[in-house]
Parts: structure tokens; sequence; C-alpha cells
């Protein structure tokens, strides 16, 4: 699993290799999103986010596509994915946001999500089960 808190590189990409990167700095925070755009983007029953500073997230190979959404909180969100195989890698501008947000199932190393924060747990799945004594937030959490 993952040390996240070590600080070395983390690499990763898309399903296909065609986009690859690299975290060339300790990430700021893990988080558990269980709102109903992380369900879809990740068709699964939450998505997980690791928070970097956009300076340590280093673009190797390929040119991802960008796709831009509304985001609950009224603001535009841009989502970076492969324009071959459309893994989705990471949530923000790179270029122009201090952090952003990268998927952590495009990881290549399996994460630790002991110490992630659960947000948006009022709209979690039935059946899903948030750690005892894990952080949560019933939404967004207070920045």
């Amino acid at each position: 699993m993952s040390d996240l808190s070590s600080g070395g590189v983390l690499e990763g990409g898309c399903q296909c290799g065609r986009v690859r990167y690299e975290i060339r700095g300790r990430p700021v925070g893990i988080y558990v999103c269980h709102c109903r755009e992380c369900r879809k983007q990740s068709a699964s029953a939450f998505g997980i986010s690791v928070m970097v500073r956009s300076a340590d997230l280093v673009l190797l190979s390929g040119t991802p596509g960008i796709w831009t959404r509304a985001a609950t909180v009224g603001v535009t969100l841009d989502c970076a994915f492969c324009p071959s195989c459309g893994s989705r890698l990471w949530h923000g501008d790179r270029h122009r946001d201090a952090v952003v947000s990268v998927k952590g199932g495009s990881l290549d190393a399996p994460l630790d999500l002991s110490g992630a924060i659960h947000i948006w747990t009022s709209r979690k799945l039935p059946g899903v089960v948030i750690p005892a004594g894990a952080e949560t937030h019933s939404e967004e959490p207070p920045a």
C-alpha cells in the first residue's frame, strides 16, 4: 500500500498507459467522496481523491483531455482524462489551481484509506460502512 506520509514519488496513469504522471511531493490529504458525481465518475460506490500541490503533479507522457462540469458548490471543475481509454486522472487545473485532486484509482500502488476523510456522507449508498473514528462531513467540508 502507498505510504503517502513519506513524501516519496508516487506514480500513476490511465488504464491504457498513454498518459502517465508522477506526484513529487507529500499529498495534503485523502478524501473519500460519497456524492453522486463522484460515484458516477468512478463507476463505484464512492470516489477517492488524493489532494496534491499542483507543482508536485508532473506529467510524464501523453496529453490528457479536459472536460469541464458544474460542481455542486457553484463553481466549475476541470476534469483531466485520457483521450484514448477515458480514465479519469485528476480534477482541477494544474496550471491555475494551487491544489488538484488526483483520482486515487489512477495511482499504480494501492492506497491506505484508513486515515481518509469521508465527505458528502449524507449521500452515501446504503450498506457502505465508514470506519469507526473516521473524520466525516455530511456535505462539503469547511474550507
